[in-house]
């Protein structure tokens, strides 16, 4: 059994390697202990542990950790948005509804796909005027077919 004590320890490390190997540990150990120390990372200057943190929380399965994701949805990185978006889609919790409509205007195609999709699996009928404008006007192809599926997924189960 891990000792989530020792894990705990290596996230404050100044090795970069560490850390993300503390973070990846954590999100395995279904340990709802982890959460918290998880989303005092979002703020690391590192890129790439930011984008662990973010699918460690998702692996996670807690809602405590979906404010810290939906916050993670504004990151100045692609990787940590499209992780943001995975891990909140595992969580599929309406409260990141409105945020990732939000993601549906991202300058990166990749992350407006992946929004449409999560929006799909939430299927919060909240989302589905702006997944009918992406359906219809985005340029690339794979934005407007998630958005179609995601505004079927919606209708299918709207009342």
């Amino acid at each position: 059994m891990t000792d989530l004590s020792s894990l705990f320890s290596a996230l404050q490390s100044p090795v970069l390697k560490t850390r993300r190997d503390a973070v990846s540990r954590l999100g395995k150990s279904g340990s709802p202990a982890a959460v918290e120390p998880l989303l005092g990372l979002l703020s690391d200057p590192h890129n790439g542990l930011r984008t662990d943190v973010v699918l460690a929380l998702g692996r996670l399965d807690d809602d405590r950790a979906v404010p810290g994701l939906i916050g993670a949805l504004s990151d100045s990185d692609t990787g940590v948005r499209a992780g943001a978006i995975s891990s909140l889609g595992r969580l599929k919790d309406r409260r990141a509804t409105l945020p990732l409509v939000r993601c549906l205007d991202d300058p990166d195609d990749r992350i407006r796909t992946g929004a449409a999709e999560v929006l799909g699996k939430l299927a919060d009928p909240r989302a589905a005027g702006a997944l009918a404008r992406r359906a219809k006007e985005d340029p690339f192809s794979d934005v407007r077919d998630a958005a179609d599926r995601a505004l079927a997924r919606i209708q299918k189960k709207s009342p």
